[in-house]
């Protein structure tokens, strides 16, 4: 026991607190998430980030002696963005048959996602500034708070949307497109990554491509369709609005 309070110790006056803590609870949510077979409910970013938050509460420590550690993990998230790219180099020939109506649907999807939010938000009356960092929830977290600042929103509000839109597609997505009786042959699995990748962003598409490659490939091409219409779409429309 007093080895292991020596080691508690050491570990959370260092940056090696936040490395550790990190890669050992998201290990034991995903053998979880393995062990449940790949449960929705039971998303390993999910409990991830409740063990994690509640850990530092229950501990008394500080974000920024935890990020100081995290922060190397959180480097790799460019990597990982750019490295979806090759399911999509492997399906160019599909993208290209299909851009017109991939652009289509990222406009539509996009532009729902966004006005729903932005709408609901309005008619209960909240704040003008949380109404606007609601516009680019369903933009992956860091192009968010961009866009957010752009508008005039708070930016740690949208990444806060941002995540929790992320999450609550990748926990619910599996059931309503079941609902919708979407197929799960090779043109349904791209609907429902399309679908996923343009609502739930990064979080969506690391669900949709655990499930199926066709699913995370597409997930993957909206995500980042979804980054570059709404980067220059939403700061026009808010510009144009009185």
């Amino acid at each position: 026991m007093r080895d292991f309070v020596d080691l508690w110790v050491y570990l959370s006056s260092t940056p090696l607190f936040g490395l550790t803590a990190t890669l050992t609870v998201y290990l034991a949510a995903q053998a979880f998430y393995l062990r449940l077979g790949q449960a929705p409910l039971a998303n390993p970013v999910l409990w991830s980030v409740v063990i994690l938050a509640g850990g530092l509460q229950v501990f008394g420590v500080p974000y920024q002696t935890y990020f100081s550690g995290a922060q190397f993990i959180h480097f790799l998230l460019g990597p990982a963005v750019v490295a979806l790219a090759w399911p999509l180099w492997v399906r160019r020939a599909e993208l290209r048959a299909r851009w017109a109506r991939l652009l289509w649907a990222a406009l539509l999807g996009g532009g729902a996602a966004a006005a729903s939010a932005v709408l609901l938000a309005w008619l209960f009356g909240l704040p003008h500034e949380v109404v606007l960092s609601l516009a680019p929830k369903s933009v992956t977290a860091p192009v968010a708070m961009g866009i957010s600042e752009a508008i005039g929103g708070i930016p740690s509000l949208s990444a806060v949307f941002a995540v929790l839109t992320g999450l609550v597609g990748a926990l619910s997505g599996k059931y309503l497109f079941d609902l919708l009786r979407i197929p799960r042959d090779e043109p349904g699995w791209a609907a429902r990554g399309y679908a996923l990748g343009t609502v739930s962003h990064g979080i969506g598409s690391a669900r949709a491509i655990q499930v199926n490659a066709d699913a995370g490939a597409y997930a993957g091409l909206a995500l980042g369709v979804q980054v570059i219409l709404s980067s220059l779409l939403i700061p026009l429309v808010f510009k144009l609005i009185p």
